[in-house]
This record gives structure tokens, sequence and C-alpha cells, in this order.
């Protein structure tokens, strides 16, 4: 009976703690395509083909510079 307790306990709280977890930026970042002349593929419309990523973006960390010896 303990042991069927503790599973429960555990599955509930696992749920909150996956919940808590901060969503990571994304930025999109499209590129057009090109064939193998190097000239831009376009579609029957008359636009340019792209590719299209969701990519993270990392923070930059700022710290202090290194001393120098002498």
């Amino acid at each position: 009976m303990k042991k069927l307790l503790l599973a429960l306990v555990l599955a509930v709280g696992s749920q909150f703690v996956h919940a808590d977890e901060p969503k990571k930026e994304t930025k999109k970042v499209c590129v057009d395509v090109k064939d193998k002349q190097g000239q831009p593929v376009k579609d029957a419309k008359g636009k340019v083909k792209q590719n299209c990523k969701e990519v993270k973006q990392h923070k930059k960390l700022e710290g202090t510079d290194v001393p120098v010896k002498k």
C-alpha cells in the first residue's frame, strides 16, 4: 500500500516540476534556396523559395577581464 501511494505522489509531483521549466527563446532564420549554378530558385508565383528553421537564441554572459600577469 505504501509503494502504491508513493508511486502516485511521485507521478503527480513530476508533472508540476515539468510544467515549471522556462521556455527557450527561439528565432526564425530563413535562407534562400539556390540551384547548382548559384541562382535563386523561384516558385510558380515568382517568389524566391526559402528554407526556414527555428533556432534557439542563447544569452551572452558578461564577465570581468582576466588580470595580466607581471
